[in-house]
């Protein structure tokens, strides 16, 4: 079989392993994940200290899925290992240290599929005792020295601490258990040295206990600084002082030193034999003079000190004014004096003061007293006081001269309305503070103090009685001068409220006629202006407006109409009330010249119905006639007509007049007749053959009533054939 034969065979093997492997692989689920701490969770140091990680795990197969365990201290890995057993993972802490106190967890992680334990804490108490090591233990004073502090078996972040009798000379921070530093002792004598180291962990810092103390031995250098000042005794202002620094005591001839000679904070000379310094001696304020002399050799620095009191030979000057406050141009007296001076040294007299600025000063034959007059605006002065070459100034007094009130004015706020309060405003220009006095009618009111600029002195009052008061204003703004400003008087006159409002309607509203002229007169009782304006009821916007000075006014309607027929009333203001009138009713009347007209109206109206009734009642007299007469007649067609004729006329009932005459019935239960005839028209209807038919017509009776009603009675005339009757009579 050849190599490519071979070559396929094996690959074609890795390839159904690959799929046994895959179509074997088994499925499994992380139950639970547990970490135990043995032999317990508190331990001291150097206790070994078991991590044991408990897992519960199913699977589908008997052998396990591969495993990957994981230690974490305070959320950060420690450890990780990965097996392929069902077993409990161990992970040991031997020797435990402090550093090993934290929180602990396992993780599990199979095929990606990850489970965290319960965190679990580890307290490790107790720190070994650092151990110190020194090079050297006798050395020269400023020889340096190296020392070793170790801190056995510990491991963390260290921090170190090395002390020379307990004072700290050094710190040391790292990772490892022991550190090393060097260090040098300025002073002979014996040392004890010792050290302590601190661990550091996530959460705190653990301190440990003291190393063991070890002696150095430090031998002192001879050399010794001297520090001379000259005068010794009591040293004045302006006095020469002579100060020397130097060394003793030094006998080696191969090292050298060097000097430092300084004043407080501030170095005067450096020299590598003596120093020589000289100065004039000048007191400081509230502190005497101090001088250091030290010398430096081999690392090792050696001082000495001396303070000095200087007595001033005089005070520094103050600068005053009088008087203390001041106005534009006016004289003011400035004073430069020095309250103290050494009288041992020199005499009040031999103290010169100048002024500045100095120009044009006025002499007033006293030192130090100088007349100035002041300026318009701001301004400074200093003064020097001197004596045996000493200069002194003073500090810089500003002057600000005040300005003398002017422009007073006097207002006033509000209203002046009778027993109400008012505002009274006081203002003026000037420097302040100003005092200001309220006058009224020249009897004064009341006073206020004004500390700010562009405030105005604001006073109440209150006045009790109409009429014309009279205002004034006083200010004054200076202690020592009578100078006062007055505004000028201020008249008010004061406003009654308004009261007892009438109004009159001329003439009276119940006598007013159409076309008449109609006049609302409004009054009160208060001062003017006053503001009249008249209303319609139910009308918000006034039918006049009218302003006077007089408590009265009036409001006319021409003419008038039934249109104007209403409620009115009137309103009147003057600024410190408004009052309203009681509603008057006006009713407009007819004209008279209607009136006349209706009047004729019904006149005519009367004649004419009388015209009527007169034509009626003439016509009715001719129908009259006698009482006793009685006419009856009756009407037929002549004789002479053709037979054809009647029998045409055979169709219609033939029709019979007849006047019956009635006397007047006496009877008083009927109704009354008028006087007179009365006639009765009856109408009779002839049968064609001329024979009456009572039953197939009645008869007609006609009354001429005349106005009167009288009873009805049925009237059945005589039926007649045909004859000739009377012609009725008259």
């Amino acid at each position: 079989m050849g190599l490519p034969q071979r070559f396929i065979l094996i690959l074609l093997s890795i390839y159904l392993y690959s799929a046994s492997v895959v179509n074997t692989q088994q499925e499994f689920k992380i139950q639970s994940v547990k970490l135990i701490i043995e032999p317990r969770n508190d331990v001291t140091a150097g206790t070994n200290v078991t991590l044991r990680c408990q897992a519960t795990v199913s699977t589908s197969t008997e052998k396990g899925p591969i495993r990957e365990y994981t230690i974490l201290k305070n959320d950060k890995i420690v450890y990780t290992k990965t097996i392929g057993s069902s077993e409990d993972f161990v992970y040991q802490l031997h020797n435990a240290r402090v550093f090993s106190t934290g929180l602990y967890q396992c993780k599990l992680d199979i095929q990606g599929d990850t489970k965290l334990s319960k965190a679990q804490r580890l307290n490790v108490q107790g720190l070994s005792q650092p151990d110190l090591h020194l090079e050297m233990n006798v050395v020269n004073e400023g020889e340096e020295v190296q020392a070793t502090c170790i801190a056995p078996g510990e491991i963390g972040s260290f921090i170190f601490f090395f002390f020379d009798n307990d004072e700290q000379m050094s710190r040391v921070e790292g990772l490892s258990n022991q550190a090393k530093t060097t260090f040098r002792l300025s002073s002979g004598g014996i040392h004890k040295i010792h050290c302590s180291y601190k661990i550091r962990t996530a959460e705190d810092t653990f301190p440990s206990t003291k190393s063991n103390n070890v002696t150095v031995s430090v031998k002192e250098l001879s050399i010794t600084p001297v520090l001379k000042i000259s005068p010794d005794s009591t040293i004045y202002e302006g006095d020469h002082l002579n100060i020397s620094c130097s060394a003793q005591n030094f006998h080696s001839s191969s090292e050298g030193y060097k000097l430092f000679l300084s004043q407080g904070t501030k170095l005067l000379r450096t020299g590598n034999s003596t120093i020589n310094h000289n100065m004039v001696a000048v007191p400081k304020v509230s502190e005497a003079l101090t001088f250091d002399c030290r010398v430096e050799m081999r690392n090792v620095e050696k001082y000495t000190k001396k303070t000095i009191s200087v007595v001033e030979l005089f005070s520094v000057p103050s600068l005053t004014m009088f008087p203390t406050e001041i106005f534009q141009g006016e004289i003011m007296t400035l004073t430069c004096n020095s309250e103290r001076f050494a009288s041992q040294r020199i005499n009040r007299e031999d103290l010169e003061y100048t002024l500045y600025p100095s120009k044009n000063l006025p002499s007033s034959g006293k030192p130090g007293v100088f007349n100035v007059k002041a300026l318009q605006n701001d301004f400074n002065y200093t003064c020097s006081a001197e004596a045996k070459g000493i200069k002194k100034d003073s500090k810089t007094l500003m002057i600000r001269p005040k300005v003398h009130v002017s422009a007073l004015k006097i207002s006033i706020e509000d209203k002046v309305i009778l027993k109400k309060s008012i505002t009274i405003l006081c203002q003026s220009n000037g420097s302040l503070p100003i005092n200001y006095t309220l006058f009224k009618d020249n009897v004064q009111v009341g006073t206020k103090v004004i500390r700010e600029r562009n405030r105005q002195a604001v006073f109440m009052d209150v006045i009790n009685k109409p009429g014309e008061i009279q205002y004034r204003c006083e200010a004054k703004n200076s202690l020592h001068s009578n100078k006062t400003g007055s505004s000028q008087h201020l008249s008010v006159n004061v406003i009654v409220p308004l009261s007892l409002m009438t109004l009159t309607v001329i003439p009276t509203p119940l006598g007013i006629s159409e076309g008449e002229d109609l006049r609302f007169i409004c009054s009160v009782n208060g001062t003017g202006p006053v503001t009249f304006k008249w209303y319609r009821t139910g009308s918000v916007v006034p039918l006049q407006t009218n302003t006077t000075t007089e408590t009265y006014s009036s409001f006319l309607i021409k003419p008038v109409s039934k249109n104007d027929s209403d409620k009115y009333y009137c309103e009147a203001s003057n600024g410190a009330n408004k009052v309203r009138s009681e509603n008057v009713d006006v009713q407009v009347l007819m004209a008279l010249w209607k009136k006349m007209l209706i009047i004729v109206a019904c006149l005519l109206l009367l004649s004419v119905l009388l015209l009527v009734a007169s034509m009626l009642y003439i016509k009715s007299k001719r129908v009259k006639v006698d009482r006793a007469e009685v006419s009856v007649w009756s009407k037929r067609k002549p004789e002479t007509e053709s037979d054809d004729e009647i029998s045409k006329m055979s169709n219609e009932p033939n029709v019979e007049y007849t006047e019956v005459v009635h006397a007047r019935s006496t009877d008083p239960d009927r109704v009354p007749l008028r006087k007179g005839t009365d006639t009765v028209y009856s109408e009779l209807q002839n049968s064609p053959h001329g024979a009456a038919d009572p039953p197939d017509y009645g008869s007609v009776e006609y009354a001429e009533l005349n106005r009167e009603q009288f009873e009805i009675s049925q009237y059945h005339p005589q039926v007649h054939s045909y004859q000739d009757l009377p012609e009725p009579v008259d």
